[in-house]
Protein backbone atom coordinates (compact mmCIF):
# COMPACT_ATOMS: atom_id res chain seq x y z
CA UNK A 1 0.00 0.00 0.00
CA UNK A 2 2.81 1.81 0.75
CA UNK A 3 4.36 1.65 -2.18
CA UNK A 4 1.45 2.48 -4.24
CA UNK A 5 1.35 5.78 -2.16
CA UNK A 6 4.80 6.84 -3.16
CA UNK A 7 4.53 6.09 -6.97
CA UNK A 8 1.27 7.99 -7.15
CA UNK A 9 3.27 11.27 -5.56
CA UNK A 10 6.55 10.79 -7.98
CA UNK A 11 3.87 10.76 -10.45
CA UNK A 12 1.90 13.73 -10.10
CA UNK A 13 5.73 15.38 -9.63
CA UNK A 14 6.73 14.28 -12.84
CA UNK A 15 3.26 15.79 -14.29
CA UNK A 16 3.92 19.11 -12.32
CA UNK A 17 7.81 19.20 -13.57
CA UNK A 18 6.90 18.86 -17.41
CA UNK A 19 3.91 21.08 -16.94
CA UNK A 20 6.35 23.68 -15.29
CA UNK A 21 8.70 23.12 -18.15
CA UNK A 22 6.48 23.96 -21.13
CA UNK A 23 5.18 26.98 -19.00
CA UNK A 24 8.51 28.31 -19.30
CA UNK A 25 9.58 27.66 -23.11
CA UNK A 26 5.65 28.89 -24.38
CA UNK A 27 7.26 32.48 -22.19
CA UNK A 28 10.49 32.14 -23.80
CA UNK A 29 8.89 32.36 -27.49
CA UNK A 30 6.61 35.37 -26.43
CA UNK A 31 9.42 36.93 -25.51
CA UNK A 32 11.88 36.82 -28.41
CA UNK A 33 10.37 37.19 -31.30
CA UNK A 34 11.90 35.73 -35.11
CA UNK A 35 14.06 38.23 -36.52
CA UNK A 36 12.61 39.29 -40.49
CA UNK A 37 14.45 37.16 -43.32
CA UNK A 38 16.71 39.36 -45.12
CA UNK A 39 16.03 41.40 -48.57
CA UNK A 40 17.94 40.43 -51.69
CA UNK A 41 21.02 43.06 -52.09
CA UNK A 42 19.59 42.97 -55.92
CA UNK A 43 16.51 44.47 -55.18
CA UNK A 44 16.10 48.04 -56.37
CA UNK A 45 15.97 50.39 -53.88
CA UNK A 46 13.06 53.38 -54.11
CA UNK A 47 14.82 56.74 -54.61
CA UNK A 48 13.84 59.35 -51.45
CA UNK A 49 10.59 61.42 -52.02
CA UNK A 50 11.82 64.81 -53.46
CA UNK A 51 11.23 67.90 -51.32
CA UNK A 52 10.09 71.51 -52.00
CA UNK A 53 11.49 73.85 -54.48
CA UNK A 54 12.66 77.26 -53.85
CA UNK A 55 11.93 79.50 -56.90
CA UNK A 56 13.83 82.88 -57.91
CA UNK A 57 11.51 85.72 -56.85
CA UNK A 58 9.82 86.80 -53.91
CA UNK A 59 8.68 83.84 -52.38
CA UNK A 60 7.02 81.23 -53.62
CA UNK A 61 7.25 77.35 -53.17
CA UNK A 62 6.87 75.12 -55.61
CA UNK A 63 5.79 71.24 -55.30
CA UNK A 64 8.20 68.95 -57.18
CA UNK A 65 5.13 65.82 -57.22
CA UNK A 66 3.84 64.88 -60.90
CA UNK A 67 0.20 66.56 -61.01
CA UNK A 68 0.38 68.83 -58.17
CA UNK A 69 -0.75 71.98 -58.95
CA UNK A 70 1.91 75.38 -59.31
CA UNK A 71 1.79 78.40 -58.02
CA UNK A 72 2.08 81.14 -60.06
CA UNK A 73 5.38 83.92 -58.46
CA UNK A 74 3.75 87.15 -58.60
CA UNK A 75 3.66 89.00 -61.54
CA UNK A 76 6.37 92.56 -61.37
CA UNK A 77 4.83 95.90 -62.11
CA UNK A 78 6.25 96.68 -65.45
CA UNK A 79 8.66 100.07 -65.74
CA UNK A 80 7.59 102.87 -67.22
CA UNK A 81 10.16 103.84 -70.18
CA UNK A 82 10.40 104.96 -73.37
CA UNK A 83 8.01 102.62 -74.94
CA UNK A 84 5.95 101.99 -71.54
CA UNK A 85 2.54 103.12 -72.93
CA UNK A 86 1.38 99.19 -73.30
CA UNK A 87 2.08 98.36 -69.86
CA UNK A 88 0.98 101.10 -68.19
CA UNK A 89 -2.28 100.44 -69.51
CA UNK A 90 -1.85 96.87 -68.82
CA UNK A 91 -1.13 97.73 -65.16
CA UNK A 92 -4.72 99.70 -64.80
CA UNK A 93 -6.97 97.40 -66.35
CA UNK A 94 -8.19 94.87 -63.67
CA UNK A 95 -7.94 90.88 -64.25
CA UNK A 96 -10.62 89.53 -66.63
CA UNK A 97 -11.35 93.56 -67.48
CA UNK A 98 -11.72 94.39 -71.45
CA UNK A 99 -9.29 97.05 -73.19
CA UNK A 100 -10.66 100.45 -72.62
CA UNK A 101 -9.96 103.82 -71.26
CA UNK A 102 -8.02 104.02 -68.40
CA UNK A 103 -6.58 107.48 -66.76
CA UNK A 104 -3.17 106.37 -65.40
CA UNK A 105 -1.08 107.41 -67.89
CA UNK A 106 1.29 110.50 -67.73
CA UNK A 107 0.54 114.08 -69.33
CA UNK A 108 3.60 113.00 -71.31
CA UNK A 109 1.95 109.75 -72.67
CA UNK A 110 -1.56 111.65 -74.02
CA UNK A 111 -2.64 111.64 -77.42
CA UNK A 112 -2.95 115.14 -78.52
CA UNK A 113 -5.38 116.27 -81.37
CA UNK A 114 -5.82 120.08 -82.50
CA UNK A 115 -8.96 121.41 -84.64
CA UNK A 116 -9.40 124.67 -85.83
CA UNK A 117 -13.11 126.14 -86.19
CA UNK A 118 -14.78 128.86 -87.50
CA UNK A 119 -18.68 130.03 -88.69
CA UNK A 120 -21.17 127.11 -88.37
CA UNK A 121 -18.40 124.60 -87.80
CA UNK A 122 -19.44 124.09 -84.23
CA UNK A 123 -21.62 121.10 -84.24
CA UNK A 124 -19.48 119.21 -86.93
CA UNK A 125 -16.37 119.40 -85.19
CA UNK A 126 -18.27 118.45 -81.61
CA UNK A 127 -18.98 115.10 -83.55
CA UNK A 128 -15.45 114.89 -84.87
CA UNK A 129 -14.70 115.16 -80.76
CA UNK A 130 -17.12 112.73 -80.05
CA UNK A 131 -15.93 109.97 -82.41
CA UNK A 132 -12.39 110.55 -81.34
CA UNK A 133 -13.39 109.80 -77.12
CA UNK A 134 -15.82 107.13 -77.97
CA UNK A 135 -12.72 104.93 -79.48
CA UNK A 136 -9.76 106.04 -77.46
CA UNK A 137 -7.60 104.14 -75.03
CA UNK A 138 -5.77 106.53 -73.73
CA UNK A 139 -6.15 110.43 -72.48
CA UNK A 140 -5.97 113.20 -74.86
CA UNK A 141 -5.52 116.90 -74.92
CA UNK A 142 -7.93 118.71 -77.34
CA UNK A 143 -6.45 122.18 -78.54
CA UNK A 144 -9.40 123.55 -80.16
CA UNK A 145 -8.76 126.69 -82.33
CA UNK A 146 -12.23 129.01 -82.80
CA UNK A 147 -13.29 132.27 -82.89
CA UNK A 148 -14.20 134.34 -79.55
CA UNK A 149 -18.05 134.03 -80.20
CA UNK A 150 -17.66 130.32 -80.18
CA UNK A 151 -15.63 129.29 -77.05
CA UNK A 152 -18.03 129.57 -74.47
CA UNK A 153 -20.17 127.01 -76.43
CA UNK A 154 -17.21 124.89 -77.54
CA UNK A 155 -16.56 124.61 -73.64
CA UNK A 156 -20.28 124.34 -72.28
CA UNK A 157 -21.01 121.19 -74.75
CA UNK A 158 -17.80 119.77 -73.95
CA UNK A 159 -18.41 119.95 -70.21
CA UNK A 160 -22.29 118.71 -70.47
CA UNK A 161 -21.23 115.30 -71.68
CA UNK A 162 -21.29 112.10 -69.17
CA UNK A 163 -18.92 111.83 -66.44
CA UNK A 164 -17.41 108.38 -68.30
CA UNK A 165 -16.43 110.36 -71.16
CA UNK A 166 -15.38 113.82 -69.84
CA UNK A 167 -12.55 111.78 -67.54
CA UNK A 168 -11.02 110.90 -70.89
CA UNK A 169 -9.90 114.04 -71.99
CA UNK A 170 -8.96 117.88 -71.24
CA UNK A 171 -9.47 120.76 -73.69
CA UNK A 172 -8.19 124.52 -73.92
CA UNK A 173 -9.29 126.72 -76.54
CA UNK A 174 -7.79 129.05 -77.89
CA UNK A 175 -8.15 132.12 -80.21
CA UNK A 176 -7.50 132.68 -83.75
CA UNK A 177 -3.93 133.44 -84.45
CA UNK A 178 -1.94 134.54 -87.42
CA UNK A 179 2.15 135.44 -86.53
CA UNK A 180 2.82 137.38 -89.43
CA UNK A 181 1.85 140.16 -91.10
CA UNK A 182 -1.68 140.61 -92.89
CA UNK A 183 -3.44 138.66 -90.36
CA UNK A 184 -7.09 138.89 -91.84
CA UNK A 185 -5.42 138.03 -95.12
CA UNK A 186 -4.17 135.09 -93.46
CA UNK A 187 -7.68 134.25 -92.06
CA UNK A 188 -9.25 134.41 -95.38
CA UNK A 189 -7.21 132.32 -97.27
CA UNK A 190 -8.72 128.86 -98.82
CA UNK A 191 -11.48 128.68 -96.06
CA UNK A 192 -11.97 130.82 -92.61
CA UNK A 193 -9.30 130.05 -90.78
CA UNK A 194 -7.99 126.93 -92.35
CA UNK A 195 -4.45 128.94 -92.46
CA UNK A 196 -4.24 128.75 -88.44
CA UNK A 197 -2.91 124.88 -88.98
CA UNK A 198 0.41 126.03 -90.46
CA UNK A 199 1.17 128.09 -87.26
CA UNK A 200 0.55 124.96 -84.30
CA UNK A 201 4.12 124.22 -84.49
CA UNK A 202 4.52 128.03 -83.21
CA UNK A 203 1.64 128.45 -80.91
CA UNK A 204 1.78 124.76 -78.87
CA UNK A 205 5.59 125.29 -78.06
CA UNK A 206 5.26 123.37 -74.94
CA UNK A 207 3.69 120.14 -77.79
CA UNK A 208 6.04 117.55 -78.37
CA UNK A 209 4.00 115.90 -81.54
CA UNK A 210 0.06 116.68 -82.50
CA UNK A 211 -2.54 115.19 -84.65
CA UNK A 212 -4.21 117.73 -86.75
CA UNK A 213 -7.34 117.19 -88.28
CA UNK A 214 -10.31 118.84 -90.32
CA UNK A 215 -13.38 119.56 -88.36
CA UNK A 216 -15.10 117.20 -91.16
CA UNK A 217 -13.74 114.14 -89.77
CA UNK A 218 -14.93 111.19 -88.24
CA UNK A 219 -12.94 108.58 -86.16
CA UNK A 220 -13.56 105.00 -87.25
CA UNK A 221 -10.76 103.03 -84.65
CA UNK A 222 -8.98 104.42 -81.98
CA UNK A 223 -6.79 107.06 -82.31
CA UNK A 224 -4.26 105.60 -80.58
CA UNK A 225 -3.56 103.54 -83.86
CA UNK A 226 -2.56 106.59 -85.76
CA UNK A 227 -0.55 108.14 -82.67
CA UNK A 228 1.47 104.93 -83.02
CA UNK A 229 3.01 105.73 -86.44
CA UNK A 230 5.10 108.54 -85.37
CA UNK A 231 7.42 105.80 -84.05
CA UNK A 232 7.86 104.66 -87.51
CA UNK A 233 9.29 107.94 -88.66
CA UNK A 234 12.91 107.54 -89.55
CA UNK A 235 15.95 110.22 -88.71
CA UNK A 236 14.24 112.44 -91.55
CA UNK A 237 10.78 112.50 -90.99
CA UNK A 238 8.86 114.70 -89.35
CA UNK A 239 5.42 114.89 -90.67
CA UNK A 240 2.38 112.10 -92.38
CA UNK A 241 0.01 113.27 -94.70
CA UNK A 242 -2.21 111.42 -96.81
CA UNK A 243 -1.74 111.69 -100.75
CA UNK A 244 -4.49 113.72 -102.39
CA UNK A 245 -5.69 111.50 -104.88
CA UNK A 246 -5.07 107.58 -105.50
CA UNK A 247 -4.68 107.99 -109.59
CA UNK A 248 -2.02 110.47 -110.61
CA UNK A 249 -3.47 111.19 -114.06
CA UNK A 250 -6.75 112.48 -112.86
CA UNK A 251 -5.76 113.96 -109.67
CA UNK A 252 -6.37 118.04 -109.06
CA UNK A 253 -2.54 118.77 -108.80
CA UNK A 254 -1.63 116.89 -111.65
CA UNK A 255 -3.95 118.33 -113.99
CA UNK A 256 -4.81 122.12 -112.51
CA UNK A 257 -1.41 122.56 -109.95
CA UNK A 258 0.31 126.00 -111.36
CA UNK A 259 3.08 125.30 -108.48
CA UNK A 260 4.78 122.67 -107.61
CA UNK A 261 3.89 120.24 -105.31
CA UNK A 262 4.71 116.64 -103.73
CA UNK A 263 5.02 113.33 -105.41
CA UNK A 264 2.94 112.49 -108.55
CA UNK A 265 -0.54 113.82 -106.87
CA UNK A 266 0.40 116.01 -103.92
CA UNK A 267 -0.63 115.37 -100.36
CA UNK A 268 -3.69 116.71 -98.07
CA UNK A 269 -3.69 118.62 -95.57
CA UNK A 270 -7.29 117.30 -93.79
CA UNK A 271 -5.27 114.91 -91.48
CA UNK A 272 -1.26 115.63 -90.41
CA UNK A 273 0.49 114.06 -87.53
CA UNK A 274 3.53 116.36 -86.79
CA UNK A 275 6.52 115.80 -84.68
CA UNK A 276 6.47 119.84 -83.79
CA UNK A 277 9.64 119.43 -81.92
CA UNK A 278 11.40 118.54 -85.46
CA UNK A 279 9.40 121.07 -87.12
CA UNK A 280 10.79 123.53 -84.92
CA UNK A 281 14.36 123.21 -85.18
CA UNK A 282 14.48 121.76 -89.01
CA UNK A 283 15.78 123.71 -91.29
CA UNK A 284 13.69 123.94 -94.72
CA UNK A 285 14.99 124.21 -97.85
CA UNK A 286 13.08 126.73 -100.64
CA UNK A 287 13.60 128.03 -103.59
CA UNK A 288 14.22 131.70 -102.00
CA UNK A 289 17.45 131.74 -100.35
CA UNK A 290 20.26 128.66 -100.92
CA UNK A 291 20.25 128.07 -97.34
CA UNK A 292 17.43 126.81 -95.22
CA UNK A 293 14.94 128.40 -93.40
CA UNK A 294 13.27 128.05 -89.90
CA UNK A 295 9.11 127.04 -90.30
CA UNK A 296 8.35 130.05 -88.68
CA UNK A 297 10.30 132.08 -90.43
CA UNK A 298 9.62 130.55 -94.15
CA UNK A 299 5.96 131.11 -94.42
CA UNK A 300 5.42 134.95 -94.64
CA UNK A 301 7.64 134.93 -97.70
CA UNK A 302 6.38 131.78 -99.47
CA UNK A 303 3.32 132.78 -99.45
CA UNK A 304 4.03 136.38 -100.85
CA UNK A 305 5.87 133.95 -103.95
CA UNK A 306 3.37 131.61 -104.59
CA UNK A 307 0.08 133.55 -103.32
CA UNK A 308 -0.62 134.24 -106.76
CA UNK A 309 -0.84 130.47 -107.59
CA UNK A 310 -2.48 129.03 -105.07
CA UNK A 311 -5.84 127.44 -105.25
CA UNK A 312 -6.53 125.22 -101.97
CA UNK A 313 -4.63 127.98 -99.43
CA UNK A 314 -2.40 126.30 -96.53
CA UNK A 315 -2.57 122.86 -98.28
CA UNK A 316 -0.75 124.10 -101.34
CA UNK A 317 1.74 126.01 -99.02
CA UNK A 318 2.28 122.76 -97.46
CA UNK A 319 2.62 120.70 -100.81
CA UNK A 320 5.15 123.41 -101.80
CA UNK A 321 6.86 122.72 -98.43
CA UNK A 322 7.29 119.18 -98.80
CA UNK A 323 7.79 119.30 -102.78
CA UNK A 324 11.56 121.04 -101.36
CA UNK A 325 11.63 118.77 -98.49
CA UNK A 326 10.81 115.56 -99.26
CA UNK A 327 12.51 113.49 -97.16
CA UNK A 328 10.90 115.38 -94.48
CA UNK A 329 7.23 113.66 -95.33
CA UNK A 330 5.89 110.08 -94.49
CA UNK A 331 3.28 109.51 -96.84
CA UNK A 332 2.92 105.49 -97.20
CA UNK A 333 1.83 105.39 -93.51
CA UNK A 334 -0.71 107.63 -93.58
CA UNK A 335 -2.29 106.13 -96.97
CA UNK A 336 -3.50 102.92 -95.23
CA UNK A 337 -5.87 104.78 -92.85
CA UNK A 338 -6.92 107.87 -94.47
CA UNK A 339 -9.33 108.58 -97.58
CA UNK A 340 -7.89 111.27 -99.89
CA UNK A 341 -10.49 114.26 -100.08
CA UNK A 342 -10.36 114.05 -103.74
CA UNK A 343 -14.03 115.12 -103.54
CA UNK A 344 -13.30 117.84 -102.26
CA UNK A 345 -13.89 119.86 -105.82
CA UNK A 346 -17.50 119.03 -105.68
CA UNK A 347 -18.22 120.35 -102.66
CA UNK A 348 -18.05 119.19 -98.58
CA UNK A 349 -16.67 115.47 -98.01
CA UNK A 350 -16.06 113.80 -94.78
CA UNK A 351 -12.32 111.92 -94.39
CA UNK A 352 -13.21 108.77 -92.81
CA UNK A 353 -10.24 107.69 -90.79
CA UNK A 354 -9.37 104.24 -90.34
CA UNK A 355 -10.99 102.72 -93.24
CA UNK A 356 -10.16 100.22 -96.07
CA UNK A 357 -9.89 103.28 -99.41
CA UNK A 358 -11.10 100.11 -101.37
CA UNK A 359 -14.36 99.26 -99.55
CA UNK A 360 -15.39 102.79 -98.66
CA UNK A 361 -15.87 105.67 -100.44
CA UNK A 362 -16.05 109.29 -99.24
CA UNK A 363 -19.56 111.04 -98.46
CA UNK A 364 -20.58 113.93 -99.70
Amino acid sequence: MKLRSKAAVLLLLLLLSALLLALLTLRTCRVQSPAPPARSTRMAQRPPAPGPTQLSGPGALVRADQGAQRRRPPRPRPRVGRWGEASLEKLARMPGEPRGFHPVLPPTHWIHLAVVACGNRLEETIVMLKSAVLFSHRKMQFHIFTEEFLKPEFDKQLRQWPDSYTKKFEHRIYPITFLVENPQEWKKLFKPCAAQRLFLPVILKDVDSLLYVDTDVLFLRPVDDIWKLLRQFNSTQLAAMAPEHEIPRIGWYSRFAQHPFYGSTGVNSGVMLMNLTRIRSAKFKNSMIPTGLAWEDMLYPLYQKYKNDITWGDQDLLNIIFYFNPVSLSRQSLSIHVLPSSAEVFGNCTHFMWTNPTSVSEAS
